[in-house]
């Protein structure tokens, strides 16, 4: 197969990102003593920074591989919502598809390091689903972007903080199909089966078990199929991709009588940080679906984006070039 030719078909793609942006906030700081107040360390904060994250990352990765996210999402009227859209501005990602509301809160994960440990996580947030209003705008301006761009495929990154809704889902997925655009989706707990029809659906293997209310020891291939055959009856997606940590992925494409489920083992990796690989997953899926690819190809290459990521520390979106050097070593 032609990886490079099939990469650089990556480039100029319009991608149709649907889901919960929030800040990463960083505070490095020295712990050198005990609070007098409570038996906990005191950070002395040196240095913060905040970054892009929840389905912006998907837009850093999709990025990264030269096509063009388009962010869909509804942020709170307040400074941390003005931080996301000076960071996208930076990186020359449109903000057509954000929506501001008073109603909302921005969603900031804040982590305290001390000593280069991690030693807090603060979240502040609102998870309540959007109002009627709010749902209403936000539909409407993502069908405005899907009637005025050509959109190659469209990502829902659910992070179960409200603004991906079932109608928000619905609505996009019956449009999307209508226009013969590919859906992939990374989903959570709240809308596990709301996501009816979709192209192409991307639990891990807990969200599975969770989702379906089942459980089983191994990932075997035979549990595996049976896990995802009852996940088809219920959703009706053509494609079910199953990341199952170390050992691989699972892929199965219902839009084929025969030979339509492999599993794809992981690759050996000196494994540092697993944040953000469900992130890469998805993007690079979605730019495979775009291009229309086997769904073999979909797994393999898409696995070996999430593999990759993994060896950084932190959340970092994945590196072209050195994928595509991985595919051509490894596929």
């Amino acid at each position: 197969m032609e990886y490079k030719k099939i990469f650089n078909r990556f480039d100029g793609l319009n991608i149709l990102i649907i889901g919960d942006v929030m800040i990463d906030s960083y505070m490095w700081g020295k712990v050198d003593r005990i609070s007098p107040e409570a038996p906990v360390p005191i950070a002395t904060i040196v240095k913060t920074e905040d970054r892009l994250g929840g389905a912006a990352n998907v837009a850093l990765n999709i990025k990264a591989m030269g096509a063009n996210p388009i962010l869909c999402s509804v942020v709170g009227h307040d400074p941390k919502a003005k931080s996301i859209l000076s960071l996208m501005k930076k990186l020359n990602i449109t903000k057509d598809g954000i929506l501001l509301s008073k109603e909302r809160e921005t969603t900031v994960k804040t982590r305290i390091l001390g000593n280069k440990i991690q030693m807090l996580r603060v979240d502040q947030e609102i998870t309540t689903p959007l109002n009627e209003k709010d749902e209403k705008d936000f539909i409407g301006s993502i069908f405005n972007i899907i009637n005025s761009t050509k959109i190659d495929s469209i990502i829902f990154q659910d992070y179960d903080k409200g603004v991906i809704t079932p109608k928000v889902i619905s609505e996009v997925v019956k449009l999307a199909n209508k226009k013969e655009i590919p859906t992939a989706v990374d989903p959570k707990k709240k809308n596990f089966l709301e996501y009816k029809n979709v192209t192409l659906f991307k639990p891990n293997l807990k969200e599975l078990k969770e989702g379906l209310k089942i459980e089983f020891d191994l990932p075997s291939m035979d549990n595996l199929i049976d896990a995802s055959n009852l996940l088809h009856q219920r959703i009706k997606s053509q494609m079910i991709f199953i990341t199952l940590s170390e050992n691989g992925v699972f892929i199965a494409d219902y839009g084929l009588k025969q030979n339509n489920m492999v599993i794809i083992p992981a690759h050996k990796r000196s494994i540092s940080d697993v944040s953000g690989a469900g992130d890469t997953v998805i993007s690079v899926a979605s730019l495979c679906l775009a291009l229309k690819l086997p769904f073999k190809t979909v797994a393999e290459i898409s696995n070996l984006a999430g593999g990759l990521v993994c060896e950084q520390v932190g959340v970092v979106p994945i590196n072209k070039q050195l994928l595509l050097s991985e595919v051509y070593n490894k596929l």
